[in-house]
């Protein structure tokens, strides 16, 4: 007889950072902030969140009232405060029927596409139903056999008690009635709390636990892999090796489907979904190490889910700020991709050939190194060398090195600094790739290999701030370099060019102004919000600002800000071979195409070639073009 270990990761769950925590309980769990994010939904399970919560807290003091427990606490509530108690307990059971309503209609008559209702559900609604029926019936029974001058202000007791008095219903018959009521009362409850750990109503439980517990990391940071020479798991590739917080997750899942409908896979008709992600994980945790259905140590690829699923993802973030329970299929998803990339080696031939550029070429285009700073030339940019110093550094990355549509965007850039005057610099040959590509696509290692040649680099110079032009370089370098020791001010170039015209150094009165918008005329400029600039850096503003002042024909796409569609060029997007027929580039200049617009203007290198590739594969140079915001600016300098 042998016995199979499984290697689990450390646990994730910590109790640090107390302050954060208490504003989430009070923000997200009591607030409901993100579930009112869906109006309708929203106001559905507030009410039903609300009229259960002052439902039990009400039975509670009800209990505590009774003489055989604790007669000192029976004082309370009386008098003013006993018509309060008695209104709140009313509007509360009000609440629970109205949002039971509401989510009876949303999922057995709307029947919205994304949401899927299972048994578990229907009897969560039945139960809480009778519950407040039993509740209110009982209650217009006590209130009509003892007729009491505050009955008013049980307004549905008292309009329950009416109705029954109204159709003839005997008194004595309903006094009888009512202890019985009461047991029905008490059953349907208890049963209902029966049923929590067998049903998705256990999230009642795990989903504030989950927000409670989740890591503290910034959003667009990935967890690190501590140790990566000597780490016995490098990724996940069992359900067991998921840390116990990402667990929880899986179980808090509602599956309210607002990730799905926000993911830009799904929506293109990739054969993805985070939900279904998420309920994949769910039901192998639960027949592996809950049930025993199947070992523990079974693998998740393969068997699960296919060992191309995690590649249908681009990271873009959509799904995470949408989840009301903070779930991240995004974390999971990397962590199955490291495992296929660092122990499996089991993984599409694109992200092989990606992996093999940065692992030999240092960059995933693939060019030479000797390259890098081919973009600059002619514009007299200065590389600094060990000891040298200057005001802002620019990381250039590797898109602006080695693309040559990219390369454009950064010669405009400098022109707009130099404009401005501003003391900046590059590292030269010595920049290395920031390793955002790698570690969004698996490989941990040589990310972290990246990431200590480049912290190294930057020891050896003197800089007061960092700026680049690709929100995705802006991402790893100000929220993922400090895991590696490495903590800077960075900034993306919208963000510099901002403060450089309203600190009056780049002067936009020297740009030619375009006609105003509500006259109609001029080229329309639809800005698009990359997802690592919005979504993870919270960036909107300042591009507009920039575009507005420069005086252009600005029009906004109707999916923008934090509900922006993905170019689908993240999490190594930008090197995967995928079907012409689910491509998300082309759903997203369809939204452009759809608000009659000119010129796409982008902040992101991927957006830019994502939109290209779109418009040439329809034909449609012509018709529609794409810029960086930097070109736009450039090419009215007078």
């Amino acid at each position: 007889m042998t016995t199979e270990t499984v290697v689990r990761r450390p646990s994730s769950v910590r109790w640090d950072k107390i302050g954060p925590r208490l504003r989430d309980f009070f923000v997200h769990i009591l607030g409901q902030v993100r579930i009112l994010d869906k109006i309708y939904p929203g106001v559905m399970h507030f009410m039903i969140f609300w009229g259960v919560t002052i439902q039990v807290i009400g039975t509670i003091i009800n209990i505590l009232n009774m003489a055989l427990f604790l007669p000192w606490v029976i004082t309370f509530p009386r008098d003013n405060w006993y018509l309060g108690y008695e209104l709140a307990m009313d509007i509360a059971g009000g609440m629970i029927l109205l949002g039971v309503l509401m989510a009876a209609i949303r999922r057995y008559i709307w029947r919205p596409k994304y949401l899927d209702t299972k048994w578990d559900d229907t009897v969560a609604l039945i139960l809480l139903f009778l519950i407040a029926v039993v509740g209110f019936t009982n209650e217009g029974i006590r209130l009509m056999v003892t007729n009491p001058p505050w009955a008013t202000w049980s307004p549905i007791g008292n309009w329950t008690a009416s109705i029954m008095a109204a159709t003839g219903f005997p008194v004595e018959q309903a006094a009888a009635w009512h202890d019985a009521l009461v047991y029905i009362h008490v059953i349907l409850a208890l049963s209902l709390v029966a049923l929590l750990p067998f049903t998705k109503m256990r999230h009642l439980i795990n989903t504030p636990l989950n927000i409670l517990v989740r890591p503290r990391r910034k959003m667009g940071a990935l967890a690190k892999v501590e140790a990566i020479e000597t780490a016995e798991v490098l990724g996940v590739g069992k359900v067991a090796e998921f840390t116990s917080q990402q667990l929880l997750s899986f179980d808090a899942c509602l599956r309210c489907g607002r990730c799905e409908d926000a993911c830009p896979s799904t929506f293109s008709g990739m054969p993805y979904s985070p939900k279904e992600l998420v309920q994949m994980l769910h039901r192998t945790m639960v027949s592996g190490l809950m049930t025993g259905e199947t070992k523990p140590d079974a693998e998740i690829m393969g068997t699960a889910m296919s060992e191309e699923y995690p590649w249908q993802c681009t990271t873009c973030g959509a799904c995470l700020v949408k989840c009301p329970a903070f779930i991240s299929p995004v974390d999971a998803v990397v962590d199955l991709r490291r495992y296929q990339l660092l122990t499996s080696g089991k993984m599409p031939k694109s992200v092989g050939d990606t992996m093999r550029n940065l692992e030999r070429q240092g960059n995933p285009w693939g060019m030479p190194p000797e390259n890098r700073m081919a973009w600059a030339e002619g514009l007299n940019v200065r590389a600094l060398a060990p000891g040298q110093e200057t005001d802002v550094l620019f990381f250039t990355g590797c898109a602006a090195a080695f693309d040559d549509r990219n390369k454009k965007v950064a010669r405009a850039f400098v022109k707009l600094m130099q404009k401005a005057g501003v003391d900046f610099a590059t590292l030269g040959f010595d920049e290395a790739c920031c390793g955002e590509t790698a570690r969004r696509m698996g490989h941990e290692y040589i990310f972290q290999e990246f990431a200590k040649q480049n912290i190294e680099t930057f020891s050896k110079v003197k800089f007061k701030r960092i700026v680049t032009a690709c929100p995705h370089c802006f991402n790893t370098l100000k929220n993922e370099y400090p895991q590696m020791g490495g903590d800077y001010e960075v900034l993306h170039y919208s963000e510099l060019l901002d403060a450089l015209v309203k600190e009056g150094k780049l002067q936009l009165s020297a740009l030619t102004p375009g006609p105003s918008p509500k006259e109609g005329r001029g080229e329309r400029v639809a800005f698009h919000d990359s997802c690592y600039l919005g979504r993870y850096n919270d960036i909107y503003s300042q591009p507009r600002d920039l575009l507005d002042k420069a005086g252009v024909n600005r029009v906004e796409m109707a999916r923008k800000g934090e509900n922006s569609f993905c170019c689908g060029g993240g999490g190594g997007g930008m090197w995967l071979e995928t079907d012409a027929n689910t491509r998300i580039n082309h759903r997203r200049l369809k939204d452009a195409l759809d608000v009659k617009a000119d010129v796409v203007a982008t902040a992101c290198p991927y957006c830019m070639l994502m939109f290209d590739d779109a418009i040439r594969s329809k034909g449609i140079g012509e018709q529609v073009k794409v810029m960086d915001i930097a070109e736009l600016l450039a090419e009215k300098i007078s």
